[in-house]
């Protein structure tokens, strides 16, 4: 009680001298003979004084009874005993104002400075009071200081009150701070082109190459105090604290460029991919977090490191070009597995992604066939209205593909219990023609060539996913060669697949490598016409006036050309990409996008060199694709706040891979 008396009477001494005065001043017009005067102040002085020592007792009867009520709520028995309880207790006003605190939260918080009527929110800035009235309090530092603070809401005439318990938890705050420093995590660093850099050097390059790796990764871990072991030829396991981890990731895995630098023999640079595991319980669950990271990132090209926690995946670089693969070892054991696949189903669905392009439908037309030629019924999942193949549908129905296109609901009713659905273009289950197919079948096997994205379809009997292949259609073409069948596509699917692979090159300018070029050869064999083929590609006046004003408009920022279409032409998802296309034939632009309004939302079409991952902007927009070819669509937005969010994310692109322009 001692304590609040204290601050009840703390400007006494003042009220008294202010008294004294008046009564001195009283005495002084007596003195000078005005009596009437002096009975007159004296009166008034004996008034104040008696409301002063009124509101006193009432200031003090009120915060006792809120004191009381308050200590009470916290099962202390009195308001004395709490002033020496071992623990500090303060009650604020809910405003923040300090009516009460007993004398160990003055002097260990506050090394006994007086608090009485200071503002609460000024001395914790950071402490939300209603977090504090939770069951789980709120952590305070204070000085060396650290605690817990718990708080509990009081009623009282005068409005809410606040009462608080700190309980002093800094021993305990340091070993669990220690601990959090100390948790190991997982990190497994591979040479992702370490074939093709080694096929064909010398065995002195091949040391020399493989020693200046092990120089580069070594020094990159020494300040880190962390296990390094050699798993494979071009392997690494290395275990490293949570401290130290978090040093590499604020430097964004610097070790990626300088691994880069290496060229042996003058030949295309080195580039490693790394998968971290953080935040696992054991550390085989970081391996296997690890695992599932480097997975991530070799299907997304190499080049970077995926960071997996227990919240998802985090990326760090990937802004130079996968190398090809050019062992076919893989693509036959796909082939032979997906053949049983097949020969085990009782039918097929073959699927790609909405709006369906000439890549999607070509690849889905190749598998249609042969799984027909297989003697399997097959048909294709394809919505009629809303796709970007009507031209190439219609050859094809003419040519006696009737049966075979079948809307999304019609094939919904053939799914049985040995169907086999074959997603073809697309991995994410979000993208699909279909998701209640996708949903009832209960086999399901993924043909893409997209940078690998989180919420992939994780359920896939059979996942053939290379990105380095410049399109399904060339995937499918490979596919299709190694299958069990006696006969051979004909000329409509052999010009359907050289379509899709033509698409996603640009003309075999964009992301072709040898395979690409043999299996458009092999398309060729099969009686392609390149003539035909191109008149797909063709479009009306209109459109191409469309694409020229697109064009004509863009405007270039930091090497990026981006152009605003207010049109809201039926065609716009055809000249979009095709406006982005022609943007990259301007001199000094790296990229292109093209934004358009659609009654649902706001797309945009990416497109690239190489030079920039156009796939790592628009994956930061909630899209995805490729390093050449990417896109998104932003839900409830205009076009303005959409270009001014694109231009942020290629700041934040070139900021983050320390370039500019």
């Amino acid at each position: 009680m001692g304590s609040i008396k204290k601050r009840i009477w703390l400007y006494k001494p003042i009220i008294i001298a202010a008294l004294v005065l008046s009564f001195g001043m009283s005495l002084m017009s007596l003195a000078i003979g005005q009596v009437m005067l002096f009975y007159a102040e004296l009166a008034l002085t004996l008034v104040v004084t008696a409301l002063a020592i009124y509101q006193y007792r009432t200031i003090q009867n009120d915060v006792c009874h809120v004191v009381d009520k308050t200590l009470n709520r916290l099962n202390v028995l009195n308001n004395e005993s709490a002033a020496g309880i071992p623990i500090p207790l303060v009650v604020i006003r809910e405003k923040g104002e300090i009516i009460w605190y007993n004398e160990l939260f003055a002097s260990v918080v506050f090394d006994g400075q007086n608090l009485f009527g200071k503002s609460f929110d000024e001395l914790f800035p950071t402490v939300d009071i209603n977090l504090a009235c939770t069951p789980s309090g709120v952590n305070v530092s204070y000085g060396r200081h650290c605690f817990t603070a718990y708080g509990m809401r009081v009623e009282d005439k005068n409005g809410t009150l606040v009462a608080m318990q700190w309980v002093e938890n800094t021993e305990l705050k340091a070993l669990a701070q220690e601990y959090y420093e100390s948790r190991q995590a997982v990190l497994l660093i591979t040479v992702d082109n370490y074939d093709e850099l080694t096929q064909t050097l010398k065995e002195s390059e091949k040391v020399q190459l493989t020693g200046e790796v092990d120089h580069i990764i070594e020094n990159f871990l020494a300040p880190t105090g962390a296990i390094l072991t050699r798993s494979g030829r071009d392997r690494f396991t290395c275990i490293m604290e949570e401290r130290y981890l978090r040093g590499v990731i604020e430097h964004r895995f610097d070790v990626l460029d300088r691994v880069r630098q290496i060229t042996v023999g003058g030949r295309q640079p080195a580039t490693l991919s790394i998968g971290v595991g953080r935040g696992g319980g054991s550390l085989r669950e970081l391996e296997q977090m690890a695992k599932q990271a480097l997975d991530m990132a070799l299907g997304r090209g190499g080049d970077q490191a995926a960071v997996k926690t227990p919240g998802g995946y985090e990326f760090f670089g990937g802004i130079s070009k996968g190398v090809e693969k050019r062992t076919k070892v893989k693509t036959r054991i796909m082939a032979a597995a997906l053949g049983e696949l097949i020969e085990t189903s009782d039918n097929c669905i073959i699927m790609g992604h909405r709006f369906s392009d000439l890549d999607s439908f070509g690849a889905s037309v190749g598998l249609c066939k042969s799984i027909r030629l297989m003697g399997k019924p097959a048909i294709i999942a394809i919505d009629r209205e809303k796709n970007l193949v009507q031209s190439l549908m219609n050859s094809l129905i003419a040519n006696g593909y009737e049966d075979a296109f079948v809307s999304p609901d019609e094939a919904l009713q053939l799914v049985g219990k040995k169907t086999l659905l074959i997603v073809v273009d697309t991995h994410l289950p979000s993208m699909l023609e279909s998701t209640e197919i996708y949903k009832a079948c209960k086999t399901v096997a993924v043909i893409d060539h997209h940078r690998k994205m989180v919420g992939h379809i994780e359920n896939a009997v059979i996942f053939y996913h290379e990105p380095y292949a410049s399109s399904a259609s060339e995937m499918v073409t490979e596919l299709v060669q190694y299958f069990n069948i006696d006969a051979k596509l004909g000329r409509p699917e052999a010009e359907a697949l050289l379509a899709g692979i033509m698409l996603d090159t640009k003309n075999f300018i964009l992301k072709t490598g040898v395979r690409t070029f043999e299996a458009a050869a092999y398309l060729r064999k099969l009686g392609a016409d390149t003539v035909e083929v191109k008149r797909l590609f063709s479009s009306s006046m209109e459109a191409y006036q469309l694409k020229s004003k697109i064009v004509s408009g863009a405007k270039v920022y930091k090497r990026c050309a981006v152009a605003v279409s207010d049109s809201v032409a039926e065609e716009m998802r055809i000249i979009a990409p095709q406006a982005a296309d022609e943007l990259l034939s301007i001199s000094g632009v790296d990229a292109s996008f093209v934004l358009y309004q659609t009654p649902e939302n706001v797309t945009i079409s990416a497109r690239s060199l190489g030079s920039l991952n156009v796939q790592v902007i628009m994956e930061k927009m909630g899209g995805g694709g490729h390093l050449t070819m990417a896109g998104t669509y932003i839900v409830g937005s205009t076009l303005k706040n959409a270009a001014e969010l694109l231009l942020k994310n290629i700041d934040a692109y070139y900021e983050e891979n320390n370039s500019q322009s």
